[in-house]
């Protein structure tokens, strides 16, 4: 499949569940400002690499951002929601259920190998109906042993589905400098702060406060992705200081909010 520039030509996108051949592999890039993709499936499990930008997905209750040099993992038919914002490269691999047994079964982020980016690039200008037993199936097989071992990428967010967890979700999304206290936050639903934090981590596994950190990480990793600076991004999540917020990153990510956007801007060697 070519690669796709959005806004794209009318017919120019064809449903990779359609073409005959076990894996299917295009490009994207935009320039635009912002786009989003209403929830959708395919039958094809899909690998979404980003190159440049980065990306939020919905699925599986909970939210998922890819940021540069990183790619997500889609089962098939698994429903999913995506948005992206500012200028965006990316690459696919849309996998037939049957082609590799060794697929995750749920949905996961993992860290992109040089190898594994450069696979999916070279593969994204495959014809569609690349020969099947050459070298282009050869090159497929490659691929799939690449991603199968790569090591996953922590930036999911399991998203509530009780709808007062979901106000405060709804309100934290608005406001992300918001530094209110759990007892204050219980208080704006109507709960105790005990019972917050019970629900909290029956509903999503975390505790309050490691729920709230997450969401600031993958906040903080998208807009830098989208060219913020650190200072800028400490502001909008409500640090006082730069250095507090460095050290919640790196506590987080194991690595600071500088050092690992510059593994993910470098350009390939």
């Amino acid at each position: 499949m070519p690669i796709l520039r959005y806004p794209h030509k009318e017919n120019e996108w064809i449903e990779p569940d359609e073409i005959d051949r076990p894996v299917v592999t295009f490009g994207a890039i935009t320039e635009i400002g912002s786009f989003e993709l209403d929830v959708h499936r395919h039958r094809k499990g899909q690998i979404l690499l980003v190159q440049r930008g980065a990306l939020s997905c919905e699925m599986d209750g909970g939210l998922w951002i890819v940021p540069p040099r990183s790619a997500m993992w889609i089962p098939g038919d698994t429903l999913h929601a995506i948005k992206a914002t500012g200028a965006l490269e990316g690459y696919c691999a849309f996998v037939d259920p049957g082609a590799d047994h060794r697929l995750p079964q749920r949905s996961c982020a993992v860290s992109v190998t040089p190898l594994l980016r450069e696979l999916l690039i070279r593969a994204a200008h495959l014809p569609l109906l690349y020969q099947e037993g050459g070298a282009a199936s050869r090159l497929l097989a490659v691929l799939l042993d690449e991603f199968v071992s790569a090591e996953n990428d922590d930036l999911h967010l399991p998203m509530p589905e009780n709808s007062r967890l979901r106000q405060i979700v709804n309100l934290m999304m608005v406001s992300p400098d918001e530094r209110a206290t759990l007892d204050v936050w219980a208080k704006r639903i109507g709960m105790s702060a005990r019972s917050l934090e019970r629900l909290t981590s029956r509903e999503t596994g975390m505790s309050f406060g490691r729920w709230r950190q997450q969401l600031a990480v993958m906040l903080a990793v998208r807009w830098l992705a989208e060219g913020a600076s650190i200072q800028q991004v400490a502001a909008s999540l409500g640090y006082e200081s730069v250095p507090s917020f460095v050290t919640m990153f790196r506590k987080a990510l194991g690595i600071s909010p500088g050092r690992y956007m510059a593994a993910r801007q470098a350009e390939p060697s």
